[in-house]
This record gives structure tokens, C-alpha cells and sequence, in this order.
């Protein structure tokens, strides 16, 4: 069953965005079944090989469901810059087009999205190793604070723990002199973009995001990270800094109980809920909101049908 665009010259493409916890996942995996559709992940701790609890990978059941892209394509010490990430994304978008299936753009990763989804020209600013030695120095707070006094909206959408991303974000400032918020090349989309926003009341998503750690680990979370630390991953590696990571290296390392653990995790996912928050707007005309509720699948896949013909 293949698409037939209603009035548009561009290729469509479904964007299913939201906080962590909120049901991205399954939401998407049944509208592609039912809209002959297949997935991308945009979600960039999906990246990563043998972190599958702690990221609340699909499960093999899921991924068997409806084709995935982008998922388990990279080891845990190696990087996907977001220009590959975006070149991978533009190539796998394009097949799934010319087989006459419906892509589907899914995470929570903001400016992995808006780099499809917008045209961004990731930054070419040659590495500074002298200055990015100096910031490495720093610790994470320090430099988060110098990130939010001279690039206040960089820091709303960085995540304080994540390090290279704010070193990154500083050195192309301080090289050049310009924020790096202002530094993003865009060109018009060149997708049909329809944009499915899901949400959740805050207190039932904060339930839910608990619910989640008790089930990572129970589902043996301890276990995974030292299976990564004995295979030789360092609790330095970006990928390490994955919500949940740290605080199970802590409690291997006999520095937190498993109870002291799950406290910090829903510490710090509350942090990022509300960080993501402010990728996505729900005051975003772009966006069609949905609250999460009985009913959602049905609703959602009407909306697409009224703008795609099947």
C-alpha cells in the first residue's frame, strides 16, 4: 500500500516527538504497521551497541515488528557526529521514499531531528585542541555556567552532564565569536513535514519515568554496565553519560546503593524532561499535539490520513 501525497510536491515525512517516557516508541511502531511505514531513530542514545536497558532500547519483539534505522550502529567508544547522523538519516529517508513507504522520524533528540528536518549545516570549525585541552580541564559545572552566561539559549537545550557537547558548543563561540545558537545554516525543509507531538500530564509522566528505572533495573541494569566496563568502556565516554550510566558506575564502584541510584536517575531525567521541553513547544503552530490517552492511536492516524492519501 503506497502513499499518494494530497497536493504537495515534497516527499512526506512523520515526525513523532516528546519527552523520555511518554510512548513514542509504541505509538510509532503501530502507526507504521497500520500506515505502511518504517522507522528511523532519532534518538542518540539508541546509537550505542550493548546499552540497551538503560536507553530503553525496543525490544527485539518491537524491532521485529516494523524495519528500524539508526539503532545499535556504533560502539559505545566510538562518535556519530550529527553530520553523519544527518547524512545517514537524508539516505535512509530517500529509500524508504523510493520504495513507496511512509518514513518515520522518532526521538527525543531535538537537534538531531532539526538537522534533518531543517537543512542544518553542522558547524565546520576546525578543532582547537589547545582550547578544548584547557576547557577538558574544567568540570562540568563550571563550564555549563560559562556555556549559559555568554550563550544562554545553547545551555537551555545542552545538557549539563554532556560535556563534549558543551566544550563543542564553547569552542566554536570563543573561535569565532559568534553563539553557537546563531551558527546553525538552514535551508527550507525538503520533506512534506507532519509533526505528531505526544505528551502526557507531568505527574502521570513522572510516574512513568519511575516506573521505568525500577523496571531497568530490575531487568538487570547493573549487570549491562558492568559487562561495559569489563569489556573495556570507560565510564569517561560520552556514550557513558547516558541518563542512568553514571549512577550505575557509582554504585558499582561502591560509591551509591542501587536505592541512592534510582534517586539521582529521577533527579536528573526530571532535569531532562523540562529540558526537552524547550526543543519542542507546545505553543509550536508546526507541531499538532496529542495528549497520550485511549484513543491516541486512532486519532493520530486519521490526522495523517488527512494529509496523505494511502
Amino acid at each position: 500500500m503506497a502513499f499518494r501525497q494530497k497536493m504537495q510536491s515534497t516527499p512526506p515525512l512523520i515526525l513523532i516527538i516528546g519527552p523520555t517516557a511518554v510512548g513514542k516508541t509504541e505509538l510509532a511502531i503501530q502507526l507504521a504497521e497500520k500506515l505502511n511505514g518504517e522507522i528511523i531513530s532519532a534518538d542518540s542514545r539508541l546509537f550505542y551497541r550493548g546499552m540497551d536497558i538503560g536507553t530503553a532500547k525496543p525490544s527485539h519483539e518491537d524491532l521485529a515488528r516494523v524495519p528500524h534505522y539508526l539503532i545499535d550502529i556504533v560502539n559505545p567508544d566510538e562518535t556519530l557526529s550529527l553530520a553523519v547522523f544527518q547524512e545517514k538519516a537524508k539516505d535512509i529517508i530517500a529509500d524508504i521514499h523510493g520504495r513507496g513507504k511512509l518514513p518515520f522520524l522518532v526521538g527525543g533528540t531535538g537537534q538531531y531531528i532539526r538537522a534533518v528536518t531543517e537543512g542544518w549545516t553542522p558547524h565546520e570549525v576546525t578543532a582547537d585542541e589547545q582550547l578544548r585541552a584547557e576547557l577538558e580541564k574544567k568540570d562540568k559545572e563550571w563550564l555549563h555556567a560559562r556555556l549559559k552566561i555568554i550563550d544562554p539559549e545553547s545551555a537551555a537545550k545542552i545538557d549539563a552532564r554532556n560535556v563534549r557537547r558543551t566544550v563543542r558548543a564553547l569552542e566554536v563561540i570563543l573561535t569565532t565569536g559568534r553563539k553557537f545558537s546563531e551558527q546553525r545554516g538552514q535551508v527550507e525543509s525538503p520533506y512534506q513535514l507532519i509533526t505528531i507531538g505526544l505528551t502526557r500530564p507531568r505527574p502521570e509522566l513522572y510516574q512513568r519515568v519511575d516506573e521505568r528505572i525500577d523496571l531497568m533495573f530490575a531487568n538487570g541494569l547493573i549487570d549491562e554496565v558492568k559487562q561495559l566496563l569489563e569489556n573495556g568502556y570507560s565510564p569517561s565516554l560520552p556514550s557513558m553519560s547516558a541518563l542512568g550510566y553514571r549512577e550505575c558506575v557509582s554504585v558499582v564502584k561502591g560509591i551509591l546503593t542501587e536505592e541512592q541510584a534510582k534517586v539521582e536517575m529521577r533527579r536528573v531525567t526530571r532535569t531532562f524532561v523540562r529540558r526537552q521541553a524547550n526543543w519542542f513547544k507546545e505553543s509550536d503552530p508546526k507541531i499538532k499535539w496529542f495528549q497520550v490517552k485511549d484513543g491516541v492511536i486512532k486519532e493520530t492516524e486519521n490526522y495523517i490520513r488527512q494529509l496523505i492519501d494511502f
